[in-house]
């Protein structure tokens, strides 16, 4: 099986310059580029048997471009939304400094401000990866449309990565659209490429 994890194209929150997490904004002019540009490169290199993405606006357009080029229908998943920022969804970086201040050593079991913990977040993720490689044959290529927080949970998912180390290992980059390669065979699973972005350049 081939897996493609993707994240969205640039959203307007990014040019707000907000908290975004469960804010649910759409994709920015730039983004549908990004997405159209991700989704013929997709289609014409890998071509997608299934198509999974979260339902938040960003990653649901993102997915429909997808969609369009292959022909393949979108499979939404809650599980694939971003981390659950709760109160501070929507808030400008200041305005969220002000009202909820940054708890130090929180537990990872624990949350504050209306968000998740970190065990839920990993669990989604989880859940979400299993449901793809019990779904889908040894032949498919399923694209994953997601965000960046939930990218890094799948490879910690996919990789074993304990939920403890996600505050000392360093995250995967992910830009606007990035695609990563992953390869799960008989033998054991792989990542192949991280972070395929050249289809966005000059856009």
């Amino acid at each position: 099986m081939t897996i493609l994890i993707i994240r969205h194209g640039e959203s307007e929150a990014d040019i707000l310059n907000v908290h975004e997490g469960r804010a649910d904004f759409g994709l920015t002019e730039r983004g549908h580029r990004q997405a159209e540009a991700m989704a013929e490169f997709v289609a014409d290199s890998f071509k997608p048997t299934a198509i999974y993405s979260s339902p938040l606006k960003r990653a649901a357009q993102t997915a429909g471009h997808l969609s369009e080029k292959t022909g393949v229908e979108i499979v939404f998943d809650p599980d694939l939304m971003e981390f659950n920022n709760g109160l501070l969804a929507g808030l400008s970086f200041e305005e969220a400094d002000r009202l909820y201040p940054k708890v130090e050593n929180l537990p990872i079991d624990r949350a504050v401000y209306g968000q998740e913990s970190q065990v839920e977040f990993r669990a989604r993720a989880e859940r979400a990866l299993g449901r793809i490689l019990s779904e889908n044959g040894s032949d498919a290529v399923v694209a994953v449309v997601t965000h960046g927080g939930m990218t890094n949970q799948l490879y910690g998912a996919f990789l074993g990565i304990p939920v403890t180390a996600s505050r000392k290992t360093p995250f995967f980059c992910t830009s606007d659209t990035g695609i990563h390669l992953w390869s799960v065979t008989d033998h054991g699973s792989y990542v192949i490429r991280t972070n395929v972005d050249a289809h966005t350049r000059g856009i």
